[in-house]
């Protein structure tokens, strides 16, 4: 198969998009998948720049955008499109989801999510796959997928991209009403000050990302701190915050690590 790089071809059909993983995949090539949804932002695009990082990738983003976004796309130089939609995937509709296992209790459709990664990391043959920490539950879902299912693709996280406010960059928060921004920005304003409490232990965490949220007059719907792979919280080492809070009719979430019981000042002066 002669191939070339950043050609960006775009394919619309289970077939195609099958084809071409699997004649590039009999080359030895690493075959990269960056699974994307309905819409395109900055978090995306560090996302499929941290994907060419691997030496001698093919780079194939499976997009349910619009057209308009393709060129954008292109842009990064990437190998190839899978534009698709749920009819594409399932004619007959989702008829078998896989389990995304425990999780913080909110992402109620997170069985589909992962489902439709594993069916893309099927289709295109992939050896390897990003995803982003935005979506940390998911992250933790297809891992543990992949290895239940004994999957030969190793996933992936790329850390969130952030304004310069602090607040994450995703689709759900840009639908954020712009009178509601402050308190979107309160939130990662709060899990920072959370995250900064860690030595301290998980409760006084809590507390603190509690009492940020209640000082800007916002309560928030959860505020957890649990294992990296959602479990219960370490008392001592790497841990992951995760808040939600509601904003009108808007749910908006972000998490960050954390060194629980450890503190990042601690971490800095042995390095230092």
């Amino acid at each position: 198969m002669s191939f070339q790089h950043g050609q960006g071809r775009v394919f619309d059909s289970v077939e195609g998009i099958r084809m071409f993983g699997r004649a590039l995949r009999k080359t030895g090539k690493p075959v990269v998948l960056v699974p994307l949804g309905l819409g395109l932002h900055a978090g995306h695009i560090a996302m499929i720049r941290a994907a060419k990082r691997i030496p001698g990738a093919v780079v194939v983003v499976s997009y349910a955008g619009p057209e308009s976004d393709h060129e954008r796309l292109k842009q990064e130089l990437i190998d190839a499109i899978f534009s698709y939609s749920s009819a594409t995937l399932w004619p007959n509709g989702m008829r078998v989801e896989v389990s995304g296992g425990p999780s913080l209790g909110v992402s109620s459709d997170l069985g589909a999510e992962v489902s439709q990664v594993l069916a893309m990391i099927s289709l295109t043959g992939a050896s390897d796959v990003f995803l982003g920490e935005k979506d940390y539950e998911l992250v933790v879902a297809v891992q543990r997928a992949v290895n239940d299912l004994y999957l030969p693709v190793k996933v992936h996280s790329v850390p969130t991209v952030r304004m310069p406010d602090g607040l994450a960059i995703s689709l759900r928060n840009a639908a954020i009403p712009v009178s509601m921004r402050d308190g979107a920005v309160a939130l990662s304003a709060a899990l920072t000050a959370g995250a900064h409490a860690a030595e301290h232990g998980a409760a006084t965490v809590v507390e603190t990302v509690t009492s940020v949220l209640s000082a800007a007059g916002l309560k928030a719907d959860y505020v957890e701190v649990r294992g990296l792979d959602l479990g219960p919280a370490p008392e001592l080492g790497d841990a992951r915050l995760f808040a939600a809070l509601s904003l009108g009719d808007v749910q908006i979430t972000d998490n960050v690590g954390l060194p629980l019981g450890i503190g990042f000042k601690n971490i800095e002066a042995a390095q230092g």
